[in-house]
Parts: C-alpha cells; sequence; structure tokens
C-alpha cells in the first residue's frame, strides 16, 4: 500500500507544483486574510483547471471555516484548503460494479486519443490478474486503426479480441461479443466503441443502439459504462464528461495521464460538478499504472510535503 501511495503522490507532482505550490506561495506570502487572498485563491483554482464553479464553491467553503474558527493566520488555509477538497472529493471508495458469479458487461466510450484503448488492455491485465476470464470487442468499427490497436493490447496482455471488418455496425460487434462471452463463460466483456464527436446525433444513436443490443442480449447489461478522460485536456475533459454524461448514461469515469499534467485538478471539477464517481486513474505508463481512485489517498498525495 505504500507502494501505491508513492506512486500516487510521484504521478501527482505536476498538479501539485501547479496547484497547491502556487497556494502556498500565496497564503505564506500575505500577512492577513482579506478580499484581495480569496480573489487570488480563485484565479489558481481556476488555472489549474479546478474550473469556475468549484473554485468559486470552494473559496466560500474556506471563507466560512475561516469564520467558524476565527482564522486569521493565512498560513493556516493551506490546511483549510485541503480539508475542503478531501470534503468535495468524498471519502468513499466507488469500485467497478463487477457481478460476482455471473458476465460482466462494461462499456466503454470516450473520445479518440484519450487513452480509451490503453486503458482497456490495462483493465483486461489487472483483471486478468485476479483470476478472472476477459474477452474484449471492438466496438470501434469507424477505424480500422482502433481495432488493430485493441488486438495487439489483447495479445500482449493474453486476452482475446471479437472484431468484425472496418464500416461492420458497432452493435452487430457487441452482440458477437455477448453471445461469445456468455459461450465461453467469460466473467467480464469490454467492449470498446467509437470516440468521434463531430456528430453528437450520430453518436448517441450509435451508443444507445449498442446499449440497447447488450441489453437485449444480457439482462442488466452494460453493468458498467466507463468514461475515460485526458486529464492533461483540463476543463475540455470535465465538458466531455457532461456530454457523455448526456448521450451514454457513463457510470463511472476512469481519468488517464494524470503523471504527465499540472491539471489534475480538474478531478476536484469532475467529482463536484457530475454526479458520477471517477473510478480509476492513470498515473503511468506501465501495466500496473492505472488504479482504483481512493478519493482520500488523492487528497492526501495532492497536499503532501514535496
Amino acid at each position: 500500500m505504500v507502494g501505491l501511495f508513492a506512486r500516487l503522490k510521484d504521478g501527482l507532482s505536476k498538479t501539485r507544483q501547479g496547484l497547491v505550490g502556487k497556494v502556498e506561495e500565496l497564503f505564506t506570502g500575505r500577512k492577513r486574510i482579506d478580499a484581495e487572498l480569496y480573489e487570488e485563491l480563485e484565479d489558481i483554482l481556476i488555472q489549474s483547471d479546478v474550473g469556475v464553479d468549484t473554485a468559486m464553491d470552494l473559496v466560500e467553503a474556506v471563507r466560512a471555516q475561516v469564520k467558524a474558527q476565527k482564522i486569521d493566520d493565512p498560513a493556516m488555509l493551506t490546511d483549510v484548503l485541503k480539508e475542503q477538497i478531501a470534503a468535495m472529493l468524498g471519502s468513499e471508495t466507488e469500485p467497478l460494479n463487477l457481478q460476482e458469479g455471473s458476465l460482466t458487461v462494461i462499456m466503454v466510450v470516450g473520445v479518440n486519443g484519450v487513452g480509451k484503448t490503453t486503458t482497456i488492455g490495462k483493465l483486461a491485465h489487472q483483471l486478468k490478474a485476479q483470476g478472472k476470464r476477459v474477452l474484449l470487442a471492438a466496438g470501434d468499427t469507424f477505424r480500422a486503426a482502433a481495432i488493430d490497436q485493441l488486438e495487439i493490447w489483447g495479445s500482449r496482455v493474453g486476452v482475446e479480441v471479437i472484431k468484425q471488418q472496418e464500416g461492420t455496425d458497432p452493435a452487430a460487434v457487441a452482440y458477437d461479443a455477448v453471445q461469445a462471452a456468455k459461450s465461453r463463460k467469460v466473467d467480464v466483456l469490454i467492449v470498446d466503441t467509437a470516440g468521434r464527436l463531430h456528430n453528437k446525433a450520430n453518436l448517441m444513436e450509435e451508443l444507445r443502439k449498442i446499449t440497447r443490443v447488450i441489453g437485449r442480449e444480457l439482462a442488466g447489461a452494460p453493468h458498467e459504462v466507463l468514461l475515460v478522460l485526458d486529464a492533461t485536456t483540463g476543463q475540455n475533459a470535465l465538458s466531455q464528461a457532461k456530454l457523455f454524461s448526456e448521450v451514454a448514461g457513463v457510470t463511472g469515469i476512469a481519468l488517464t495521464k494524470l503523471d504527465g499534467t499540472a491539471r489534475g485538478g480538474v478531478i476536484i471539477g469532475i467529482m463536484h460538478e457530475l454526479s458520477v464517481p471517477v473510478k480509476l486513474i492513470g498515473i503511468g505508463e506501465g501495466l500496473e499504472d492505472l488504479r482504483e481512485f481512493a478519493a482520500g489517498d488523492f487528497a492526501a498525495a495532492l497536499f503532501e510535503s514535496r
């Protein structure tokens, strides 16, 4: 567990420097707590991609605590902010909704380039390491490269991929995959989907059709609709989360590339502004660097002394 926390802390180093470093500099450079300090704190939070609404709510929460506790030393505000961020993130860890003793279907959505295929591959590896039989479905038939990439990952982690030719109806691939998963007594089926956003209506209809077909072939499925977001895109990630939540019934979020960005603060905005939990985070290139999101660990690692 120590190793996991150390890895998380290391992965959040750029966000810690960009957000917490600036906050600490602000607080230690001031003699008193005033309106100007709160304005500058709000600016830092917004620049760190926490989001305008979330930044305003955080500053108001800090202001309320300062008043309630009669705090007059700006140096004490770092701990107050940490407590408010932790409260906003919550303390509960929400694992993937895996069906014990029966087939679980996870549908993965998200735009191209966010690390969707990599996330699927790493998740398949980790589930397989837990002793589960895993099957992948190449439901992004819009790009031949997407099918090839999924096959590469399937080969790498030793998991079979159900596929059809480029241009095939994705729902037909999903149908074949569910049938194959049931006949082979698979524990988890992970279904990839197309990530194009140029036509919201087409995307909506395609995802609905895939969901409908999966649900028809297996009652209660998909059990998880996992949205993959790229932390390096900052506020764009929050916009994508809102869109896919509207069109795909997202049940959980996987936030990738946290180790390569100072914009990890977006996770606070996502958790605060959407009623969708972050379930997985990517903090490195390794197979083990996709990990379950634990809000308490995240807040602690974010504010841990460098």
